[in-house]
């Protein structure tokens, strides 16, 4: 796997838009999810984003918080998702964002959650609930043992906030497109193209747009507004989950390979 950053200035220079699926890790179980990574990385993945499950997540909505209860209740824990990512960092070419709220790190320590990250081969890190204002610490840490920790600008940032995030934030910017929480959604609105057009007046960071995006027109559009990636979670979620684990796998590699050529095609 390569840097988060890396593989962005490698798709700017081919004038690509990264695809950022989301899976949430252990749903249906972790053997799917190590599947799924590698379906995702061989149909038009660029970076992968995996969410670890959490009984408490206040930025998920109802898709995700399922699939994330239904790998708490079958005993999915950290260190299960770190071994399993260990063991595909060889097969790999998507770099993988770990998506954590911020109690996990906080139990172990900082310095020791971003070491066994790390070890895991993992290059990116979001954590929803940290925020601006505490977030140094980490940010400096994570620096130090190859990791990009990604920061979350929302709607309703301030313009003062905007420039601060968009100065912090590592590997690139995460835009959420709406007021709220995650979820496939039928229209993302307009005002997602004012805030990629004020970012970028404020830094040259790649800007991912996500919350919302569950079709392939829907990811075209964010990226002829100017986004730099599309991040797509529910409806990779809500797909693996329909079926039996093969039926599940085989309508996530179809999807990814629909949304990447809506973002490679010609207009």
């Amino acid at each position: 796997m390569t840097s988060v950053s890396d593989c962005f200035q490698r798709l700017r220079d081919r004038g690509e838009c990264a695809l950022i699926p989301f899976l949430t890790a252990g749903d249906p179980n972790l053997e799917t999810t190590a599947a799924a990574l590698r379906r995702l990385d061989t149909n038009g993945a660029d970076i992968i984003e995996l969410g670890v499950p959490y009984s408490d997540p206040l930025a998920d909505g109802p898709v995700i918080q399922a699939a994330a209860t239904r790998a708490l209740g079958r005993g999915v824990r950290l260190d299960a998702v770190l071994e399993m990512v260990q063991g595909l960092q060889s097969e790999l070419r998507s770099p993988i964002i770990l998506f954590t709220y911020y109690n996990p790190i906080y139990h172990r320590g900082s310095a020791t959650f971003l070491k066994q990250v790390a070890a895991a081969g993992i290059k990116g890190l979001v954590v929803p609930d940290l925020p601006l204002e505490e977030s140094d610490s980490l940010l400096q840490q994570a620096q130090e043992v190859g990791i990009e920790v990604t920061l979350l600008v929302a709607p309703t940032s301030s313009k003062e906030r905007i420039q601060a995030i968009a100065k912090s934030s590592q590997g690139f910017i995460y835009l959420v497109s709406t007021t709220g929480v995650t979820g496939m959604r039928t229209k993302i609105e307009d005002r997602v193209q004012d805030l990629i057009i004020e970012l970028r007046g404020e830094t040259d960071k790649p800007i991912g747009v996500g919350f919302g995006i569950s079709q392939p027109d829907q990811a075209r559009q964010v990226m002829e507004w100017g986004a730099d990636a599309a991040i797509v979670g529910s409806a990779f979620v809500k797909r693996l989950a329909e079926g039996d684990p093969r039926q599940g796998l085989e309508s996530i590699s179809t999807f990814c390979k629909a949304i990447k050529s809506a973002l490679v095609s010609e207009a």
